[in-house]
């Protein structure tokens, strides 16, 4: 599921896009009501899930706000003429269908524009647009964390496919008096979609400074619009720190499950 409002790199969002579930997301195992442990990690996974659906709907109401802010320029507008600033003629603008499906590509450096920013010519749009050419230029300019984050794909899509399932029958044969082995190795899996996840959040701050700082510079915004274009950004990048701490979260309640199961297997 495309997350609202995403600012991902395609194939590297598959992973990311999931926001439809991440806050909702409930542990796989029995819980046992007097297993400290678990009370701890349960705890934990709904403080977070609090904290993304409230960041979630601030994203959701200042996008909705500043989509009724106009702008001299649509949304295509914006990125064609940031990509042009930092030399990047060769990098097409396309559109595509949907709501909140915007994304650059880097396979082959394209910028594609949703329904609602690139033919539309608002605040929002416009904050959009120039966060989805900032990726663009982080790619022409071999930004280390978008380079280190593109290496990480192939361990991240075994990853997230295997590793809740690799959890899940290690948890069984621990139960029936099997090693840890293969929840260590379910863990390290899950773990390498946790790193994936925090290794986000600095390729999605800096795309939105370079838009900010070329918008101000380009002279395109106003000093109120420039401070809801920051806003806009700022909420849709929370929405990847919430996604992180999500995923942290998990990985803490798996922890704590596999030590409180270590722990009665000894006794």
């Amino acid at each position: 599921m495309i997350p609202p409002f995403t600012f991902a790199l395609l194939p590297l969002e598959q992973y990311t896009n999931d926001y439809g579930s991440w806050y909702y997301a409930a542990p796989s195992f029995r819980y046992d009501a007097l297993d400290s442990a678990s009370m701890i990690g349960l705890l934990i996974l709904l403080l977070t899930g609090l904290f993304g659906f409230l960041v979630h709907h601030r994203m959701v109401v200042c996008m909705k706000q500043f989509s009724a802010e106009p702008t001299a320029l649509t949304g295509a507008q914006i990125a064609r003429r940031m990509l042009d600033a930092h030399g990047l003629r060769d990098v097409q603008i396309t559109h595509v269908k949907g709501q909140l499906t915007d994304h650059y590509n880097p396979s082959n450096r394209t910028v594609n524009l949703s329904d609602s920013v690139c033919s539309e010519a608002t605040v929002a749009a416009m904050a959009v647009a120039a966060h989805e050419c900032g990726h663009a230029v982080q790619h022409a300019s071999s930004y280390p964390w978008l380079s280190l984050r593109s290496h990480l794909v192939p361990l991240v899509n075994i990853g997230s496919r295997l590793g809740q399932f690799v959890l899940m029958a290690g948890f069984v044969l621990l139960a029936l008096g099997g090693s840890t082995l293969v929840v260590w190795v379910g863990l390290c899996l899950f773990a390498s979609s946790t790193l994936f996840a925090l290794i986000t959040l600095p390729v999605e701050f800096d795309a939105s400074r370079r838009a900010l700082t070329w918008l101000n510079q380009a002279g395109l915004t106003s000093p109120s619009m420039h401070n809801h274009a920051e806003a806009a950004l700022h909420w849709a990048a929370m929405t990847y720190v919430a996604a992180a701490l999500s995923s942290i979260a998990m990985l803490a309640y798996y922890a704590l499950r596999l030590l409180s199961a270590s722990s009665r297997s000894r006794r």
